[in-house]
């Protein structure tokens, strides 16, 4: 797809990938709103527009796809980006952190996708990026309940793509590992640093499977850094 003059809604842009990929879409000629409860002013620049919202509740997210076509006819690219995750054993995790993982990680890319694809069909075009992580792909010992909720975002990708392949839709799950931005706040017992992934890296992966010819689909993308702990000593 050539991106440019395209039209682009962004979920969680105030910082760490959200925020570096719309600055990679602005770069390249791509309109972009972004979604958030939270505005970079950063990003207070021409061809972005920011429209503060709530990605775990339906009728906030219905109001800003409301706003956003009072203005446009198409939405040509959707980036689900807003995520969290809170870590520790199953039976010590809070009813509200489960709930609000869910939420936002699960609920937040139905209630997106639910009102994109209506208009990329009526248009037949358009690019649904899905942003999970390497705990899609391999159960692990702390991170249980976030797992869940990201193998959910795998599942409903997969399904999702092959739904959508016939209108000329791509659907594409990507799975970061280990990336330096604020997620591991809620992590005491890990800290962001230099050997992870960046923010700007995942971004430019982004951009460039929209970039694709539009008979190339890349349905799956696991990004890991090389050395995740740095050079073995």
């Amino acid at each position: 797809m050539d991106i440019k003059n395209k039209i682009a809604v962004v979920t969680g842009v105030s910082k760490g990938i959200g925020f570096a990929t719309c600055q990679l879409l602005l770069a390249a000629g791509t309109k972009v709103y972004g979604l958030g409860r939270s505005q970079n002013p950063e990003l207070q620049v021409p061809g972005f527009e920011f429209i503060k919202t709530d990605v775990q509740d339906y009728n906030s997210v219905q109001a800003a796809f409301q706003q956003i076509l009072s203005k446009e006819t198409a939405i040509d690219i959707l980036v689900n980006n807003a995520g969290l995750g809170y870590f520790g054993n199953l039976e010590d995790m809070s009813l509200e952190h489960w709930n609000e993982m869910m939420q936002t990680n699960v609920n937040g890319i139905f209630y997106c996708c639910k009102e994109a694809i209506p208009v990329m069909k009526k248009n037949g075009i358009g690019h649904i990026i899905n942003i999970a992580s390497t705990a899609a792909l391999e159960g692990m010992p702390m991170v249980s309940a976030y797992c869940a909720s990201k193998w959910a975002v795998k599942g409903l990708s997969e399904s999702l793509f092959r739904e959508l392949r016939d209108f000329k839709i791509k659907v594409t799950c990507i799975y970061p590992g280990s990336t330096k931005t604020d997620f591991f706040r809620n992590s005491p017992g890990i800290q962001a640093h230099d050997y992870m992934l960046m923010p700007e890296d995942i971004a430019l992966s982004i951009v460039q499977a929209l970039q694709m010819p539009d008979n190339f689909h890349t349905v799956n993308l696991e990004i890991r850094p090389l050395q995740p702990k740095g050079p073995k000593k």
